[in-house]
């Protein structure tokens, strides 16, 4: 009998290929050893998953979770995680959004939800207050992310539903298709096509149920205390209400660590016209929050005037002005905002999106790639007007390039050749976020070793960027990086908003974290506890990665960054070196209790965080 608080207590599997619905209790030992989240779906899915499937195949499952603390008051603890093989970096690949999703999903009676099979016909799924019925899907095939939620609201006539769709991107299975609930993106890795190739468009929930937690005094005291923190803290309460973040261009180009026309410098002389401070004179209407969030980030935006006139979002954030602006060489914030609504509308990945052009661009400078190509579109950087219109053509898969680019970044690189892998921006099928390897050499190690490639969410670039640890070294980073894995998949784990990471860490597992989930929960893990917890979590992850062929040789970082210095700025003359990277590699996996050869954890570090079956597994690829 599962007897924790704040988790409903139950999963919904669904068998698409037969229509069915099963309610699957959770466990006391899924929960106290994983939490929920990233590890809770990890623990599942290295279970349930044959290595070496295909994830566009029926044996791939696609796992959808609130967390444990969603729809209670902890703030910026309400999101929603989707998780599968991904099919951009062919390994366990993790995701989450904020919005209200979450709290609707266990107030209609679930934890999460397992899709299996492929569905013979486009359905979707509504559960009403937990009663679960696919419907016929047909209707809504073809239409973007945005029209599926406002036709299914028409629908099911209530306003109070909240909705996960997909995209055109996604039908076309675009490997960096994701899902989007509301205007949030669970949009990294490519889930949300996998959720296209099980013909699944949309998720819709609707509940009137509660969640119960242990102790209502204790939880009072708690709510008091982490809003009082977040209301102490200058990110939390000044910084990301005023210019959410987008405040972050400036602040890495002011240390020249700001990624411009695909990584060739990091610094971007006319930068300020993509800053936090100009869209928030230009495009800035008011802030949006989350539930039970007193930050209010969200920008919503819009755009009054010229040739992107009556455009939308709530957005774009620092990641899409990186990737469709300074990456593609222009510094217009009008055509970032136009681009982000049109390709969240489209069902893409921002990041992945903009980055893809952005190679696109440097190989057609280079001569790699002809009009021919690109059907006419003379690619080069500072070209905004052709940002929309290739975006399209990726969700389409239209001609050569648009087929080309909805692979991903690595097999563009990979059909093209010609020395393109060079800069081909990318670890492990996933491409880098807007922050920068080469001047931060910890992020650079958490880049290199991250189970997701090149996410900012394994590593974090706060601690170095903010003078925190001092960027310019290499000592101390291998432990560093670890500890900062740990806060992430803990609170990837719990799925609280890394945004708030000044208050949660910004270095370590803390009390803060940790005090959430036995205040939520009634569990009565201590600080130790917590940070054993995460360390667990990472190395199931690990050893998903192992089963799918992955070892040191993997941890790598593309040739630009380890034989490019940085050319200009306050920066100039940082690179990553094969020696720096080998070197810390080296310590990082004695940190770890991993091979030093190969990358995999030994059988004593499994043993010791109880992953006795896990340690097995690992025998036959040691």
């Amino acid at each position: 009998m599962f007897t924790y608080k704040g988790y409903i207590g139950k999963i919904l599997r669904v068998n698409l290929s037969r229509g069915t619905f099963h309610d699957e209790p959770l466990s006391n030992e899924l929960a106290e050893n994983f939490i929920g989240g990233a590890g809770m779906a990890a623990r599942i899915l290295y279970q349930e998953l044959k290595p070496g499937i295909d994830p566009f195949s029926e044996d791939n499952k696609l796992v959808m979770l609130a967390g444990p603390v969603a729809g209670t008051m902890v703030p910026a603890g309400s999101r929603m995680g989707a998780y599968s093989k991904s099919p951009q970096t062919n390994s366990f690949f993790h995701s989450s959004c904020g919005g209200h999703f979450a709290p609707e999903l266990k107030y209609a009676g679930y934890d999460g939800i397992i899709f299996e099979g492929k569905s013979p016909q486009p359905v979707y799924l509504f559960i009403d207050d937990g009663q679960p019925e696919l419907r016929d899907a047909r209707h809504l095939w073809g239409k973007k992310s945005y029209e599926t939620q406002e036709l299914l609201l028409e629908e099911l006539g209530s306003g109070e539903i909240q909705i996960a769709a997909i995209g055109p991107a996604a039908e076309h299975m675009v490997r960096f298709a994701g899902i989007f609930c509301g205007c949030r993106a669970l949009a990294r890795g490519g889930l949300g096509a996998v959720m296209g190739s099980k013909n699944v468009k949309a998720v819709a929930v609707r509940g009137y149920g509660s969640i119960e937690i242990p102790d209502y005094a204790r939880a009072e005291a708690y709510y008091k205390e982490i809003y009082a923190k977040f209301k102490a803290t200058p990110s939390t309460s000044q910084v990301l209400p005023t210019y959410g973040t987008p405040v972050l261009v400036n602040a890495n180009n002011s240390l020249g660590v700001f990624g411009y026309k695909n990584w060739q410098e990091e610094l971007y002389p006319d930068a300020q016209g993509l800053s936090g401070e100009v869209m928030k004179e230009k495009i800035v209407k008011r802030n949006k929050s989350c539930f039970a969030c007193p930050v209010g980030s969200g920008k919503y935006c819009v755009v009054g005037a010229g040739a992107y006139a009556g455009f939308i979002n709530e957005g774009p954030e620092y990641e899409d002005i990186f990737s469709f602006g300074s990456m593609c060489g222009h510094n217009d914030i009008e055509v970032v905002c136009a681009a982000e609504r049109f390709c969240d509308d489209m069902g893409m990945d921002a990041i992945e999106a903009g980055v893809a052009i952005a190679f696109a661009m440097e190989c057609f400078e280079k001569g790699l790639i002809t009009t021919k190509e690109t059907d006419g579109m003379e690619l080069r950087f500072g070209r905004a007007d052709l940002i929309l219109p290739m975006i399209e053509k990726m969700a389409l898969r239209q001609g050569f390039i648009g087929d080309l680019l909805a692979e991903g970044v690595k097999r563009a690189a990979e059909k093209i050749g010609q020395g393109s892998e060079f800069f081909a921006m990318h670890n492990k099928g996933l491409t880098f976020a807007g922050h920068s390897a080469r001047g931060m050499p910890g992020f650079a190690l958490g880049y290199a070793t991250g189970p997701r490639g090149g996410s900012h969410h394994d590593g974090r670039p706060t601690g170095e960027r903010t003078g925190l640890v001092k960027r310019e070294t290499i000592e101390g980073k291998a432990e560093y990086t670890a500890r900062i894995n740990h806060l992430n998949i803990l609170t990837d784990s719990m799925i609280l908003c890394h945004l708030a990471e000044a208050v949660w860490g910004p270095l370590d597992v803390t009390e803060t974290v940790v005090q959430a989930i036995n205040v939520v929960t009634g569990m009565d893990l201590s600080l130790e506890d917590g940070k054993k917890t995460a360390e667990r979590i990472w190395n199931q992850i690990r050893a998903f990665a192992v089963r799918e062929g992955y070892r040191r040789k993997d941890d790598k970082l593309p040739p630009r960054f380890m034989e490019e210095p940085i050319k200009d700025g306050p920066s100039k003359g940082m690179v990553i070196s094969r020696e720096m990277l080998d070197r810390m590699l080296d310590e990082y996996y004695a940190f770890r209790g991993w091979d030093k050869e190969t990358g995999i954890p030994t059988r004593e570090r499994l043993i010791s965080l109880g992953l006795e079956d896990v340690a097995e597994d690992m025998e036959q690829y040691r």
